[in-house]
């Protein structure tokens, strides 16, 4: 590739990264010198390099220590793993010094796991983003192996939401009956709306929305794993979309789509549903309960993000907060491929959120208010004792707070905002 245009881009790009306003994130880089950062589409990933690159600027650090580049420009459409050389050329002649490396999206450049471990055993700083969990498994990651420390972006959490709005969240701040109609006001609309950082502000949010899911259903999903079946994958991602809270196999799957798309064989709806796992578009939660074939195979399944998972629902509040939840036990917790730290319990009752490690127990339901509701949902962490360490049993509402007691100990019932403040409060 031409060099002197890599030199142009170069200088493109670090105007670019100062020229933005970051609303900086919970977030911190680790002492760790490679790092890569996961995630989906325009869940901030970018910005926090961004973050990182102002905070070193600041700290006055100056651009001749630092290369990034984006591999979504299009003008490096040409970019192969033989040019990543040119790139270190690049810098050296513009400013004759070793950079840290920030790189972009670096997963457009086949090949760039190779020169991602290079730069690693020379004992440079890396920093590394992809959109593709894929990535980061089989043997890509063994060749990254040791080397790189993988941190998982996600959406925005309510407090970074709350934040960009200019509402605090504070302790004292929820005494009033201000502030607390506030963080009410305002998790309703992170409850249908998400918490993709680029629409957190935006007035009218949909079509934002829209647009990033076609990104990733047409570019991360379809394009990138050359599906012709187009029609099938939508008729996938809705018909999961309308199964969010409830465990359900691959033979279900494949029998909805057969039934609406055509006829699909069963290997074929498994790929399509990994694909859609791959592009972060869905995160899978295994069953506690069952076997490991079942676990594999009879799933729950969250959608990234509550706005993508909205544009497919119509008055499903309930759905919408368990998703709120499995998203914040996802960022607290992680989601590698295995999973093996959040779970749900299904054995002729049905917990929503186990968490072994932490003995975490979780329901989620809208309201209690109906006897029926509540009786069956405390009946489920009442019996699960008897099966289960259950240090903490908790029943989250969207605004219900109460106890409940019995011969295993409390049952808590909290407001789901206040659950995704606990740390703070």
């Amino acid at each position: 590739m031409d060099k002197q245009l890599l030199k142009q881009i170069l200088r493109d790009n670090q105007q670019e990264v100062v020229r933005y306003k970051i609303e900086p994130r919970e977030f911190n880089f680790d002492t760790f010198p490679c790092c890569v950062l996961v995630g989906v589409r325009r869940s901030g990933k970018s910005y926090m390099l961004y973050q990182c690159i102002q905070q070193l600027l600041n700290e006055g650090r100056q651009w001749n220590e630092m290369l990034y580049l984006n591999f979504e420009d299009e003008r490096l459409e040409n970019f192969t793993a033989e040019d990543f050389n040119h790139l270190l050329e690049c810098h050296q002649e513009m400013y004759g010094k070793r950079p840290m490396l920030f790189l972009d999206e670096i997963q457009n450049i086949y090949h760039w796991e190779k020169f991602a471990r290079r730069m690693a055993d020379a004992k440079y700083t890396i920093y590394i983003t992809v959109s593709n969990a894929k990535m980061l498994s089989g043997e890509i990651n063994t060749t990254l192996g040791g080397r790189f420390l993988t941190t998982e972006v996600y959406p925005y959490s309510f407090r970074e939401y709350a934040n960009v709005h200019g509402v605090s969240l504070f302790p004292n701040d929820l005494l009033s009956t201000e502030g607390r109609s506030a963080a009410v006001r305002y998790f309703n609309e992170y409850l249908h709306d998400g918490g993709l950082p680029a629409s957190a502000l935006l007035p009218a949010k949909r079509n934002y929305l829209s647009s990033v899911f076609q990104k990733i259903y047409l570019g991360d999903i379809i394009a990138r794993n050359s599906i012709t079946n187009v029609a099938g994958i939508r008729i996938l991602i809705r018909k999961i979309a309308e199964s969010v809270c409830r465990p359900i196999s691959f033979n279900r799957i494949n029998n909805l789509l057969s039934s609406v798309g055509g006829k699909l064989s069963l290997a074929t709806t498994i790929k399509y549903v990994e694909y859609c796992e791959d592009a972060w578009l869905l995160m899978r939660l295994r069953n506690y309960a069952s076997c490991l074939a079942d676990k594999e195979s009879n799933c729950k399944y969250y959608f990234i993000d509550n706005g993508i998972l909205n544009l497919f629902l119509i008055d499903k509040d309930a759905m919408l907060l368990e998703n709120l939840v499995a998203l914040q036990l996802f960022r607290q917790y992680g989601h590698d491929a295995a999973n093996e730290r959040v779970f749900f319990y299904n054995d002729n009752f049905e917990v929503d959120f186990y968490v072994p490690e932490d003995e975490l127990t979780i329901q989620v339901c809208y309201s209690l208010r109906d006897e029926d509701t509540l009786n069956r949902e405390l009946d489920a962490l009442k019996k699960l004792p008897k099966r289960l360490a259950c240090r903490r049993r908790i029943i989250l509402t969207f605004d219900e707070e109460t106890t409940f007691t019995d011969q295993h100990g409390t049952i808590e019932v909290i407001p789901c905002w206040k659950w995704l403040l606990e740390e703070y409060l």
